[in-house]
């Protein structure tokens, strides 16, 4: 079992993101990540200028984008910008995916709002061309969202850099079946009672695409609170330590080999370390 820890990409007075992922490596966590939202009412750090600096201050914690917005970055470069985080790193990336959440974000940013299926398509592409650019030495595709014309990038990677993608609708699921390397749905978007048929629908998709299922690792993005006196939330696992390894435990017997937690409440500095002395060994 991997466990991962989310980190506020808050630009707010004494947020200090490069602080937040030393000490989660201090704590023995296997990774951080941050998600993707450029367009904030609150002061924000852009996601991938901020992982660049927790990269750059830590050594053996694993990064992962949770997850970038496709249709923000053209993806040719997202593939040259990923070869060269990983190998700065030393091999430390998890590049994670996803359509596009927002559409507002999209209109406050003047761009093009995607419907969801050119969400899905064009994620699928952005798949297909950064793999391409990773292994082949010229690489051309002609998409109906995203192309490239005898593109190179130099040095290729030194390893499989991971993709997972956050998808939760069929046809999305169906993508991340047939290309993806691992799946991060979130625990807000997709329960318990979801997720068994949503993970089911994307191994059937590798086994039709010839893949073993094992090939994909599955993750469970979950936002987590540890408080005896918590009271129920929508889209938050709160509760004891007892309780929260007890449920947590039926992730893993869902085929859930990662999970990435997201502490809530006032104080998380205290929740990551009750995450990592009170949860985390039960776990593993």
């Amino acid at each position: 079992m991997r466990i991962g820890l989310n980190i506020s990409t808050s630009a707010a007075p004494g947020a200090d993101p490069v602080a937040d992922a030393r000490r989660a490596e201090e704590l023995g966590f296997d990774f951080v990540s941050a998600s993707d939202h450029p367009c904030t009412a609150h002061p924000s750090h852009e996601t991938w200028t901020m992982l660049s600096w927790i990269a750059a201050a830590t050594t053996r914690i694993e990064i992962a984008t949770r997850v970038l917005g496709v249709p923000y970055r053209n993806v040719a470069m997202v593939a040259k910008m990923s070869e060269t985080f990983d190998r700065l790193s030393g091999g430390r990336l998890i590049l994670g995916l996803g359509g596009g959440y927002s559409d507002e974000e999209f209109r406050a940013f003047g761009m093009p709002v995607p419907t969801a299926r050119q969400k899905v398509d064009g994620l699928a592409e952005a798949v297909q061309i950064i793999r391409g650019l990773w292994s082949e030495e010229s690489f051309t595709f002609k998409g109906h969202h995203h192309h490239t014309e005898h593109a190179r990038i130099e040095p290729k990677p030194a390893r499989r850099i991971p993709i997972w993608l956050g998808t939760f609708g069929p046809r999305a699921l169906a993508v991340t079946g047939r290309l993806a390397d691992g799946w991060i749905p979130s625990y807000s978007f997709a329960g318990p009672g979801e997720i068994t048929a949503m993970r089911e629908r994307l191994l059937a998709a590798a086994r039709q695409a010839g893949r073993a299922p094992e090939e994909i690792t599955c993750a469970y993005n979950i936002a987590i609170r540890v408080d005896e006196h918590a009271k129920p939330a929508v889209g938050t696992l709160a509760g004891s330590p007892s309780l929260l390894i007890d449920t947590l435990r039926g992730f893993q017997d869902l085929g859930f080999s990662v999970l990435n937690f997201m502490p809530v409440g006032d104080a998380p500095d205290e929740q990551a370390e009750r995450l990592a002395r009170e949860i985390v060994p039960a776990l593993r």
